[in-house]
């Protein structure tokens, strides 16, 4: 018998950060369960943390390249798929510019350390402005708006959880998605916690999900009005004299005699009609928001992915802060990220501010944000002729095939038109199918792990790093050794002589000089050489090494040593207020007039006054706990059971279309029609109908033999690929125009 041993790490499938127990015997896992010692998550999992045994064990998994050879992607060494690359981008920049190649990074880049690290020597390499990612089919209305309102995209705040009163969640169901732009381990419990101390949650949602289903109340709303139906609860504040924002925001606000200019249209009787929820609820929801001790409100995905997505982000935030909620317990607060981030560093209270548009997509002008294009404009960039066509993509752990807008299959056909791809992935899947060369980096459990972009949204101040679990191939590079190197073939350097120690250790020179120019860190004022010989004591480099120097710069000055030596995680604390040194807006206020976001009020406004039609059959997407994505769908102990990929819709509707619960039924919107499961259920409100995200693994060629079982459709075939929200270019996923018929 093999000893065994305890490795304990954070779970890197979603945004809830858990702490794992996990039990190995030799090279094999046994058992992974809760660390009921983490500082964080004391022992809650849920069923997919404990998959990421059969995760790594997954047969379909990637362990060596693949090398497209007459047409057909075969396995190869390492060598030659370094030469494969070399090659074809090399073809590609002698023929064409720089902005002929695009890269495309994917949701699972947010939980890796090494990709957050090192992404960037893969976009500098490539030297192209066409940047995109699963950003703009998520969060990044949220980030524009709290970009516009405090000065950085990451300065995002954050419901008090444990100490609230009062939750209003809007288009959030963290009991099956754990929490999202929230990092909060058993968000279940903690809602739970909540309503058992007297509390009050609300949940907004055109279904009663799960959440809902646990909530003291469920508001079905009209998809996509979230916008309008908070504008309302501000506007019902301001006019019964309930709206204050507390004199610790009062002296750091600018702009806010022409925010409540602009929400004059928005009384609760003007939206009652098009949001589908009556004056009198609105107005009293407004009031017990006031009213509460402490309150927050919380919005996520649904409001995100809709076409008013960045104003309805700003809204939750002016609804806490009419409330005298920002900024205070048990309202919604600003965390202090261990690591640092753009909050903590530099000058408090003032910066640069934040803007977009510093460039535009070459065929539809769509104007960058936060250093990226819409992922909607993908396609038409590789299909449309023209100087800076794009003609090679580089993919890293995305499938944008099933996960972005792709209305008749446009994706694919512009993905067969490339001249060269590459993609990082651990599978064959729809989107890599298409790759000349897939390079599979380490599986989760071989790399090691910190969620450095996930903890600067978390409800505490916390830490957690976790070393491997289980030893890489010396053989395999990790993957930011893949990075790196990619990025060095791209730049022109040849594989052989691509030197990523090299490129390393001038990214620890290099983060190693901003720190001693920075008046706030304490090595300003330090010979860079010092700080390096600091960080790179024992041998570290690679992410561990940036990541101590960012633990050393940030605001608690502790270190990877102190981490290490704290295997459950360190804890530094509930979250405090921080105006107005949060702040990185140019005036050091909190800039609550933004021009572009009163001109969206001004659009929405013009939209209350349609009615809907009686026949209106919305789509919207949902979760499941058990699914993540379209990634984790070849897992056997993820997706038996009853089938999930189903058309949701309400008896009334089913009735009204001669459709029975279980029968084949067809969808069709922006593209070709679905054939899907009809499931008849009262918990959605009449006029809507639910497919969830991710699924259509239907391809030929794929090397995902247990989700090719469990295929589901895709429901992004249903959605247009140039309906975006203006202000952010986030694809509009809720709240599509939809018909259903019976299936032949």
């Amino acid at each position: 018998m093999e000893p065994t041993r305890t490795a304990l790490r954070t779970c890197p499938l979603c945004e809830a950060g858990c702490g794992l127990e996990i039990t190995v015997r030799g090279t094999r896992v046994e058992r992974i369960r809760g660390d009921r010692d983490d500082v964080f998550s004391h022992g809650f999992l849920c069923p997919k943390g404990s998959s990421l045994k059969q995760l790594h064990d997954d047969p379909d998994r990637l362990r060596q390249p693949l090398v497209r050879r007459n047409g057909v992607l075969e396995p190869a060494t390492w060598d030659e798929a370094w030469s494969a690359v070399e090659a074809g981008l090399g073809r590609v920049a002698a023929r064409h510019p720089r902005n002929a190649m695009a890269v495309y990074l994917g949701n699972p880049g947010a939980h890796n350390l090494g990709a957050l690290t090192y992404s960037r020597a893969l976009i500098r390499g490539l030297g192209t402005a066409n940047v995109f990612s699963a950003s703009t089919v998520d969060q990044m209305p949220k980030q524009v708006a709290a970009g516009y309102l405090f000065g950085s995209p990451l300065t995002i705040a954050v419901p008090d959880l444990d100490r609230t009163d009062h939750l209003l969640m809007l288009g959030a169901n963290p009991y099956e998605s754990n929490g999202s732009l929230c990092t909060a381990p058993d968000f279940p419990g903690r809602l739970e916690a909540l309503r058992a101390r007297g509390g009050k949650l609300v949940v907004v949602d055109p279904r009663r999900s799960r959440t809902a289903k646990a909530a003291d109340e469920w508001i079905p709303i009209r998809p996509g009005t979230d916008a309008a139906f908070l504008a309302a609860i501000a506007k019902e504040l301001i006019d019964s004299g309930r709206a204050d924002p507390g004199d610790h925001v009062r002296r750091h606000l600018s702009g806010l005699d022409d925010a409540v200019a602009a929400l004059t249209p928005f009384s609760p009787d003007a939206v009652a009609a098009y949001c589908g929820i009556d004056a009198a609820t609105i107005r009293r929801v407004a009031h017990e928001l006031a009213d509460a001790r402490t309150a927050a409100v919380y919005g996520r995905i649904g409001t995100c992915t809709s076409e008013f997505g960045t104003t309805a982000s700003w809204l939750v935030d002016v609804v806490n802060l009419l409330t005298g909620n920002l900024d205070r317990t048990g309202g919604a607060m600003f965390p202090r990220p261990v690591a640092g981030g753009a909050n903590t560093s530099g000058a408090p209270g003032r910066g640069h501010g934040f803007r977009v548009g510093r460039r535009s997509s070459r065929v539809s002008s769509w104007p960058e944000v936060c250093g990226e294009f819409p992922v909607a404009a993908l396609a038409e960039e590789i299909v449309t002729p023209g100087e800076e066509q794009v003609r090679a993509l580089v993919t890293v752990a995305g499938n944008p095939v099933l996960s972005t807008p792709n209305p008749d299959g446009r994706l694919e056909s512009a993905l067969a038109e490339l001249e060269f791809m590459v993609s990082v992935d651990i599978y064959l899947n729809e989107t890599t199918r298409f790759a000349d060369v897939i390079l599979p980096p380490p599986s989760s459990l071989e790399r090691s792990h910190y969620d450095l972009a996930l903890l600067q949204f978390a409800i505490r101040n916390v830490a957690n790093y976790s070393a491997p679990v289980l030893a890489r191939d010396d053989s395999a590079p990790d993957e930011w050794e893949i990075l790196v190197k990619l990025g060095l073939i791209a730049a022109g350097v040849p594989a052989a002589e691509a030197d990523v120690e090299a490129y390393d250790d001038d990214a620890a020179a290099r983060d190693a000089q901003r720190a001693t120019v920075d008046p706030s860190s304490p090595f300003f004022g330090h010979e860079p050489g010092e700080v390096v010989a600091l960080i790179s004591a024992g041998g570290r480099r690679g992410p561990e090494r940036l990541l101590d120097l960012k633990l050393r710069c940030g605001p608690y000055r502790t270190s990877l040593d102190a981490l290490l030596a704290a295997p459950h995680g360190l804890d530094f604390g509930a979250l405090e207020p921080r105006l107005p040194e949060v702040l990185r807006t140019a005036s050091g206020t909190i800039e609550l007039a933004a021009p572009v976001v009163l001109d969206d009020l001004a659009r929405l406004a013009e939209r209350l006054g349609a009615a809907p039609p009686d026949d209106e059959l919305l789509l919207v997407g949902r979760r499941h706990l058990r699914s993540n994505n379209s990634w984790m769908h070849n897992l056997d102990v993820l997706v038996r059971g009853k089938e999930r990929c189903t058309l949701q819709l309400h008896p009334q509707d089913a009735a009204r279309l001669g459709i029975v619960d279980g029968a084949r039924v067809v969808v069709a919107g922006a593209g070709e029609g679905l054939d899907v499961t009809a499931e008849v259920t009262d918990d959605l409100r009449p006029g809507v109908v639910s497919l969830p995200h991710g699924w259509g693994h239907d391809a030929a060629e794929l090397g995902l033999s247990v989700a090719s079982k469990h295929s589901g459709v895709n429901s992004n075939r249903l959605t247009p690929a140039d309906l975006v929200d203006p202000l952010s270019g986030t694809s509009v996923l809720n709240a599509l125009p939809v018909q259903v018929t019976t299936a032949r």
